[in-house]
């Protein structure tokens, strides 16, 4: 709680791109939870400079007000006005919820971490998902922008990379189906939900799901069973725990898996790539799947752990830091404990931890093909023989993608 603990109510986050399915996980859970308030911050009017702020429950909204952008950014104008509003409704007092409905494009992470800074008790992270639209965005590679999304002027994420990791950060999906306007989903579009984030608990919202049964009229009357979404907004969140989830030296990545149509191929190997080779492929390797992210190792830059998010057909690729083995012993003591258990569950004798660890996920992907192009770009036995001193003099081409 760093330190600092505020009484006040528990806070559930709800966010995601599927604006529809938020809403309609949102109206659940003023449904399932009485009393509970929600805060919004609509940040479509940043242009106009402001963003405005509702707060609402089940029969309305209670207050409305604008913050003013903070260095022209939206989301930092949300950041600043968050706490101050959770404040108020602490004081208040008498709320058993705090929802905070994310606008369409902000990542959760960002703002839970602005939550439990500011003393107060994240309790769940959902992102409301339609599953029959899961496969649409996770290819689409528009810049935010230019569907106006983008939450400040300089924000150049795209739409995939968004909602790749509003899905990924979140321990639970609300998935609301046949909403007004959406496609029906098929077993398809299921299974790609479910290999993209295989720990995610699956909670049904929407037409047709159940919501809490209501107390019987006589007296004493039991009080109903919390809705399971209920159950999962206020089932506990640990912040520091989901930051090491993303990050990709120790990140639960997919397993293998093939079903309805949808495949996942997990590439684990032990030897470094030749970075002019993978260069060259990086288009094809992109392209391979709706969803591909992981960890790698460059034989010229054999110290790095290297980061693959790639998504929308569009890659970002960046250091993640030093790979264990690379650091002396004494620093040892620096790393987090989940870091070094990520390691020695990976370690080898001549490596330790420096692997190829990238997992591809998609509909109809070509396994085989992918796995071929992978081992084309591995070191031939020959190059690895001469080694590290010889890596290091290979040509690379991915200094001006690092920005080296």
């Amino acid at each position: 709680m760093n330190g600092l603990e505020r009484p006040g109510p528990p806070v559930v986050i709800v966010g995601g791109l599927h604006a529809e399915a938020r809403r309609a996980t949102v109206a659940r859970l003023l449904a399932d939870v009485p009393g509970s308030v929600v805060l919004h911050h609509d940040l479509a009017t940043a242009t106009e400079g402001t963003v405005v702020r509702t707060v609402r429950d089940a029969t309305g909204v209670l207050s409305a007000g604008e913050a003013p952008l903070v260095n022209d950014c939206a989301c930092c104008a949300l950041r600043e006005d968050l706490v101050p509003e959770l404040v108020r409704l602490a004081e208040a007092g008498g709320t058993p919820l705090a929802v905070v409905e994310l606008w369409d494009s902000v990542e959760p992470k960002a703002m839970a971490e602005v939550v439990t800074a500011g003393g107060f008790t994240v309790t769940g992270v959902i992102t409301a998902v339609d599953p029959a639209l899961v496969l649409p965005y996770l290819g689409n590679g528009d810049d935010l922008a230019e569907g106006g999304l983008a939450a400040a002027a300089t924000d150049q994420r795209t739409v995939a990379d968004t909602f790749a990791r509003q899905l990924e950060y979140a321990p639970v999906l609300a998935l609301a189906e046949s909403l007004p306007g959406s496609p029906e989903a098929d077993d398809e579009d299921r299974e790609l939900l479910a290999q993209l984030h295989p720990t995610a608990l699956k909670v049904p919202v929407g037409p047709g799901a159940a919501i809490a049964a209501p107390a019987a009229p006589a007296a004493p009357a039991a009080p109903a069973r919390p809705s399971a979404l209920a159950r999962a907004a206020l089932a506990g969140f640990d912040v520091e725990a989901a930051a090491a989830a993303q990050h990709p030296a120790c990140a639960l990545l997919p397993a293998e898996a093939d079903a309805h149509g949808v495949t996942t191929l997990v590439w684990h190997r032990r030897r470094p790539f030749h970075p002019g080779r993978l260069y060259a492929a990086l288009e094809d390797l992109t392209c391979a799947a709706a969803r591909s992210r992981g960890r790698f190792w460059l034989a010229d830059k054999a110290d790095t752990l290297l980061h693959w998010d790639a998504a929308g057909g569009a890659l970002c690729v960046e250091g993640a830091g030093p790979w264990l083995a690379s650091l002396p012993d004494a620093a040892w003591d620096l790393i987090p404990p989940v870091r070094r258990a990520a390691a020695a569950l990976d370690w080898h004798p001549e490596h330790g931890d420096r692997c190829q660890h990238l997992v591809f996920t998609s509909p109809g992907l070509d396994r085989d093909g992918l796995a071929r192009l992978l081992e084309s770009c591995l070191l031939t036995d020959a190059e690895y023989a001469a080694g590290r001193a010889a890596w290091e003099r290979l040509p690379s081409g991915f200094d001006t993608l690092l920005e080296v």
